[in-house]
């Protein structure tokens, strides 16, 4: 049974400034909570139906589990539909910034919808890519929408917000950036290392970031559309990037 005051401090995990003062977050759905017990993460409570505790109790057995009803997982979480499990997980601390410069990283430049964030962090778990820097600007990591898009892949990729022109500034590799005027990513010989910077949804790159650029990029359009959402445009990219390791 979850008691009243387990509900309002589950619910309240929703919010990013109750977030940052309990250090906690929300993980809900099956295949996402099964993920982050067998990650770096420390879980520190799971609320579960009887079938799914009963399916996964070799994986529990260590955690304090509450049996509850999906009726009860949906009115405390934010998926419409959850008939499994939710988890209460602690924030990682946040590590000292080093970026590896023998590899490709993902730069985000304001992109603050979460649902978006979530997508581009599941996309460079496919791609490999193993660490995004974000400005501060971008959204939150611990989000929920954030967390149930990214479908686990936040357990295996290492977001790290920063000044992000004062960081750029340091890297001695080339920075590749997404601009309306750039030249056709297909024709392009990418380098073992470097950096894809995605910008803003609505704004694109910042003018200030822009200046670091060493190689505008764009996706060449054959159709009507006006644009390409940052998620899509960013699958597109890392695609090409990665097609000559093939």
């Amino acid at each position: 049974m979850i008691s009243n005051t387990t509900a309002k401090f589950i619910k309240s995990l929703q919010l990013k400034k109750y977030r940052k003062k309990e250090q906690k977050f929300l993980v809900e759905g099956e295949k996402s909570v099964l993920e982050v017990i067998q990650s770096r993460f420390k879980v520190t409570m799971i609320m579960g139906t009887e079938d799914f505790i009963f399916r996964n109790r070799s994986l529990l057995t260590a955690l304090e589990v509450i049996p509850t009803t999906s009726a009860k997982l949906q009115a405390l979480g934010t998926f419409k539909t959850n008939d499994s499990a939710l988890a209460v997980v602690e924030i990682q601390p946040e590590a000292k910034l080093s970026i590896p410069t023998n590899e490709f990283i993902l730069a985000l430049d304001g992109v603050n919808d979460p649902g978006n964030l979530g997508t581009i962090i599941r996309i460079a778990d496919w791609y490999g890519f193993k660490n995004i820097i974000a400005s501060r600007e971008t959204a939150d990591f611990y989000n929920p929408k954030v967390i149930s898009s990214s479908k686990g892949s936040f357990t295996r990729i290492g977001l790290h917000y920063c000044d992000l022109l004062d960081t750029l500034k340091d890297l001695h590799i080339p920075i590749y950036g997404t601009f309306m005027d750039g030249e056709n990513v297909h024709g392009i010989s990418f380098k073992k290392n470097g950096v894809l910077v995605m910008g803003n949804e609505a704004n694109g790159i910042s003018k200030e970031v822009e200046t670091l650029v060493s190689q505008k990029i764009t996706i060449p359009k054959f159709g009507e559309a006006e644009s390409l959402n940052v998620a899509m445009a960013t699958a597109v990219i890392c695609d090409n990037i990665r097609r000559p390791s093939i």
